[in-house]
């Protein structure tokens, strides 16, 4: 099975997509760092440095899966919730792509304001252009710490099928224990430098994280988010005003800082996985990922729907 992923960032959705099978017929990037992201951690991947909005589809018509993790502010509550008026909305350039590629299946990952209800009507407007198209379109609210992110992070994933394929795709169960705790999911990055309190912090880090703000270009730095995000974080003993470049030292007291690695972990990322950029830049794609557990999940049950159509396709010839 093969895919074709837009608006790939640092390559949550498309490590996901790997662990579920699928291979990749392109990945589209149009930020610089993030697409050098890709190429660092798979080398063998074709990264297109280039925008969405002008890609030409029709060379990867007939492509398994269409993805993409399309931008967040035109529908997120703490932006002015344009939506369609937002001039970073990319739903229209989504919508030109799967007519031009027409795949089986599409898979877009947003967050959860895309399901306020001042987007009824959009909302109704992208169900009718892709039934148009040929496609039944279906949404649901996942939480990443459902499928083993230590982590919140509500987001919405749209998935769309060839009419034909709706009977063969179920939405992932959630996973039946609950996601390890800051404290248990970190302590080992903590204590990285000899910290001899690394063992009462995991303790008081009792809990799942805080969903993780990576910022825009426009607007946010390394730090893990406004004044009330900061609060929730100081309750699991962590200083969220910004970012430390290593773990802490053997005598630190106080409240110890995350660095990218802890974040990257929270986020459902390896340890092996690099990323590009200056520390900003960094965190903005670690910030803005989709977990790849999440996006693993997903796929694998549409891998599932795609292949049944295969077999029986192959059993009727």
């Amino acid at each position: 099975m093969h895919s074709i992923e837009f608006c790939a960032g640092a390559g949550g959705q498309a490590l996901g997509l790997e662990q579920a099978g699928f291979k990749h017929a392109a990945l589209v990037e149009i930020e610089p760092d993030f697409a050098e992201t890709l190429r660092l951690n798979r080398p063998q991947w074709d990264v297109r440095s280039a925008d969405m909005g002008e890609f030409d589809g029709r060379p990867f018509a007939g492509v398994d899966l269409l993805t993409a993790g399309l931008p967040c502010p035109p529908f997120s509550v703490a932006g002015k919730q344009l939506g369609e008026l937002d001039e970073r909305n990319l739903f229209p350039a989504a919508l030109r792509l799967i007519d031009e590629i027409r795949p089986k299946a599409v898979m877009i990952e947003n967050v959860r304001g895309f399901l306020s209800a001042v987007f009824d009507d959009y909302r109704g407007h992208l169900r009718r252009q892709l039934s148009k198209l040929g496609y039944h379109a279906d949404w649901r609210l996942l939480n990443a710490s459902d499928f083993g992110v230590p982590q919140l992070r509500p987001r919405v994933v749209i998935v769309a099928l060839k009419k034909e394929l709706v009977g063969n795709f179920d939405w992932p169960e959630v996973d039946p224990h609950n996601p390890p705790t800051v404290g248990q999911c970190l302590r080992d990055l903590m204590e990285e430098n000899g910290w001899r309190g690394a063992k009462k912090w995991a303790a008081r880090a009792d809990d799942i994280a805080p969903t993780l703000v990576g910022g825009s270009k426009k607007h946010g730095g390394p730090d893990l988010g406004p004044t009330r995000a900061r609060r929730a974080w100081a309750t699991l003993g962590v200083e969220g005003k910004s970012l430390a470049n290593e773990a802490p030292p053997p005598d630190f007291v106080g409240m110890p800082r995350l660095t990218l690695r802890m974040t990257a972990r929270l986020q459902g990322f390896p340890d092996t996985w690099q990323f590009h950029g200056t520390k900003t830049t960094r965190y903005r794609q670690i910030g803005n990922a989709f977990p790849p557990p999440v996006a693993k999940a997903v796929a694998r049950n549409l891998a599932v729907a795609l292949q049944a159509k295969k077999a029986i396709s192959l059993a009727a010839a």
